[in-house]
């Protein structure tokens, strides 16, 4: 039985502090704008980026985390 993931577990595979805390202030302190794919992110590293970009691709429960994160790092760009 695979584990499902979730944002922790995300957090964990990039090699981040993946307590509640740190989790939200990353989302908080690392918005994207509307036109900046999360792939495309400065702040990451060439590892944390193939991750990303390989989960996206996987289309599987990993996809859906990551695009969970994706949504949360663009709450800013798309708030009214």
């Amino acid at each position: 039985m695979s584990v499902r993931p979730r944002m922790t577990n995300l957090f964990e595979q990039l090699g981040l502090d993946s307590s509640d805390e740190a989790i939200a202030l990353f989302i908080v302190t690392h918005q994207l704008s509307a036109k900046t794919k999360i792939t495309e992110a400065d702040y990451w590293t060439d590892g944390q980026r193939q991750f990303l970009a390989e989960k996206i691709k996987s289309d599987g429960s990993w996809a859906i985390i990551v695009d969970q994160l994706n949504e949360s790092l663009h709450e800013d760009s798309i708030a009214k």
